[in-house]
């Protein structure tokens, strides 16, 4: 039988908080009752807002919580080529194309369509849909202007992607935001044209996630509801890409007194600002009910 492989994978892009560490603990805490392995990755592929005092934190927050990790760490912007090996497969599959329109010019072409038609569709996440036409863009035109050094996306032709892959699904051992649990049956077709990659980034968050969890050979993906329908994205990926997929276990969001999830964004209550407080591991699990 093969050793679980479990994972926790945080992006250096700000401190850890309360929803981290009830993420690192149950993953490492899984690994130990199966007699499983510990990875830690970091999620680095945005070179504009990750740092490393934010990579060093990450270590020295995991440590104070007293869990440990196999060495080395994988880090994303160590493993370029791979993406770009990847987005390769899938370009000779006929399933990419690129579109060169900027967020604004799709936020303008997005309210055009409202004003005459409602309501332009919307992904999981609330983004709209890519309204655009670069894939019916001649070839010689897309290569033109790619030569010219226009900045573009590289989307998946979300339906000829589906027809190839045919349906699909996943074990979830968790449970989505609506209680979903069990054999959950894929949606990708929710996402649209998702994007790949971008003409400075060989790869998305997407992308990236699938290929190093093959890479790393994990069987057990844990991680927060948030990232339950995303997962439809990453079971297609893994079909076209030929990777086995690992079993999935959403779980509960640490909310602050709003009624939100705790994010970086909204300037969470760090993990090492508690531990200044003088909170210990011991209170951390207390305060994220981890028995």
């Amino acid at each position: 039988m093969a050793v679980p492989v479990f994972r926790f994978a945080p992006s250096p892009n700000g401190f850890l908080h309360l929803g981290h560490a009830l993420s690192a603990l149950m993953n490492f805490e899984m690994a130990r009752r199966m007699r499983g392995r510990f990875l830690l990755r970091i999620e680095d592929i945005d070179r504009t807002r990750c740092r490393p005092e934010f990579e060093a934190a990450i270590y020295e927050d995991l440590a104070w919580l007293g869990i440990e990790w196999e060495e080395p760490v994988r880090r994303q912007s160590d493993h370029m080529d791979a993406y770009r090996a990847a987005l390769e497969r899938l370009e000779a599959q006929g399933l990419l194309y690129p579109s060169f329109e900027s967020r604004a010019e799709i936020a303008r072409l997005v309210a055009e369509r409202e004003r005459t038609a409602g309501p332009w569709p919307r992904d999981p996440d609330g983004a709209p849909l890519y309204p655009g036409r670069a894939f019916a863009m001649d070839e010689a035109e897309r290569r033109r202007r790619i030569a010219a050094g226009e900045s573009y996306a590289l989307r998946l032709r979300m339906g000829a992607a589906i027809a190839r892959a045919g349906p699909l699904s996943w074990r979830e051992t968790g449970a989505g935001p609506a209680g979903e649990t069990g054999e959950i049956a894929a949606a990708p077709a929710a996402w649209g044209d998702v994007v790949l990659a971008r003409k400075e980034t060989p790869t998305s968050y997407h992308l990236a996630v699938v290929v190093d969890d093959a890479a790393q050979g994990v069987t057990h993906v844990v991680r927060g509801q948030d990232l339950f329908a995303a997962t439809s994205i990453h079971r297609l990926l893994q079909a076209l890409l030929g990777f086995a997929a690992p079993q999935y276990r959403h779980h509960r969001l640490v909310l602050g007194a709003d009624g939100r999830k705790l994010s970086k964004s909204t300037k969470a209550t760090a993990l090492r600002e508690l531990r200044a407080q003088g909170v210990t591991p011991a209170e951390i699990r207390r305060l994220i009910a981890l028995g």
